[in-house]
């Protein structure tokens, strides 16, 4: 996974979208993940036998009569057979270009897997590099979205790659995805028309398609401001930004953003997390947000340190109101009259003033009333 987006995400990000695909459908990740590097033609293992034999009878033929060779037993025979695997060429149209409902068949899955047999990994257990076999890769036409697909070895799955890439759904379906990310969660047609118009128009260039979306007036338009709420990992990654946190051990950290629900790298489906905010925004998830910030500004996550005073400024531990009035101008720039209502109501709770109930002398615990605010609506989105 490291590799997968250190070698084929990340330089590819803001390029050419055939330039990501390729880099994806080559990664060791990606064949391992959806049984690419098993694909093979099933008559594969015909073909190779029959091969043998034709090379033996020629040593036959040439030498003499060398003794029959053993004769492969049956379960040895089961073992080295391959087939054909769909998950790749489902998904490679599915979720990476056209989209569901755009007009592909299941014929089409079965020839796009047919294009790219062969595509496999070198020595998946040591170095785990792309490889193309040609020993198993299917030699005959293959028909795509009504294309003949023929160009021969390798090629057949780069002609496909060439052909999804150039499809009007792939670029609205991927304009669709940036415009959800960025703008909102139900982006304006509009706006995912102009995108997809660049994508085609410069080739796929996603820096252009970025451009496009950008310089939009949705983008700057007042219900696409703070749109969008964060995920666990990025409220996590925002908390210790924010927060000036000094990390040592950073596994309590991914642990928190399993707990509120991303746990990193264990997502199953082949969907990804959602970018909604549907999926993270419930009574249990805002909880353990809050217990988290709570726990990063208390400096209860063990390998984090947070000198919130140092944040807020000296002289803010002194006076409930005005230690909340700072916390809310630094983390929050802005809120809403009910979230500051909601959280001076917390002014009085024995956490914040650490004091026994007759103990004249109160301190202000910066910590809690940072978690607090951290743990504000406000501060949930990006």
């Amino acid at each position: 996974m490291t590799s997968y987006e250190r070698d084929a995400i990340q330089p590819n990000t803001l390029g050419k979208f055939k330039d990501l695909l390729t880099a994806t459908a080559k990664s060791p990740a990606m064949l391992f993940y959806l049984d690419n590097y098993l694909s093979a033609d099933p008559r594969a293992a015909d073909r190779q036998a029959q091969e043998r034999a034709m090379k033996q009878a020629m040593r036959r033929g040439r030498y003499g009569y060398p003794p029959p060779s053993r004769p492969q037993q049956q379960g040895q025979k089961k073992k080295q057979e391959r087939g054909l695997n769909e998950n790749y060429g489902r998904e490679l149209m599915e979720l990476h270009t056209l989209g569901v409902d755009s007009g592909y068949t299941q014929k089409d899955v079965t020839e796009v897997a047919r294009c790219f047999t062969g595509w496999t990994i070198e020595k998946p257990r040591e170095i785990a590099k792309f490889k193309f076999d040609e020993k198993v890769h299917d030699p005959d036409p293959k028909v795509v979205l009504g294309k003949k697909i023929h160009a021969g070895g390798m090629k057949d799955g780069e002609q496909v790659i060439e052909l999804l890439v150039k499809n009007p759904n792939t670029a609205k379906f991927i304009s669709t995805k940036l415009a959800r990310r960025f703008v909102s969660d139900t982006p304006p047609p509009a706006l995912v028309e102009r995108m997809a118009k660049s994508f085609q128009k410069s080739n796929g260039d996603i820096k252009e398609v970025m451009r496009t979306m950008i310089y939009s007036p949705e983008f700057w338009s007042k219900d696409a401001y703070r749109a969008k709420i964060k995920t666990p990992y990025e409220l996590v990654v925002s908390s210790v930004r924010a927060l000036g946190t000094d990390v040592d051990t950073p596994m309590p950290l991914v642990q928190w953003v399993g707990r509120i629900g991303e746990p990193l790298y264990q997502c199953q489906p082949p969907t990804g997390y959602s970018d909604k905010a549907e999926t993270w925004v419930n009574t249990g998830a805002l909880l353990s947000r809050l217990n988290f910030s709570l726990a990063l500004a208390g400096n209860k996550v063990r390998g984090s340190r947070s000198d919130v005073g140092a944040v807020l400024g000296s002289d803010s531990g002194e006076d409930p109101k005005q230690a909340l009035d700072r916390a809310v101008q630094v983390f929050l720039v802005e809120a809403a009259p009910g979230t500051v209502d909601t959280l001076q109501k917390q002014l009085d709770n024995p956490q914040v003033l650490q004091a026994k109930l007759d103990d004249p002398v109160k301190q202000v615990d910066l910590g809690v009333v940072t978690g607090l605010v951290l743990g504000a609506p406000e501060f949930q989105r990006r």
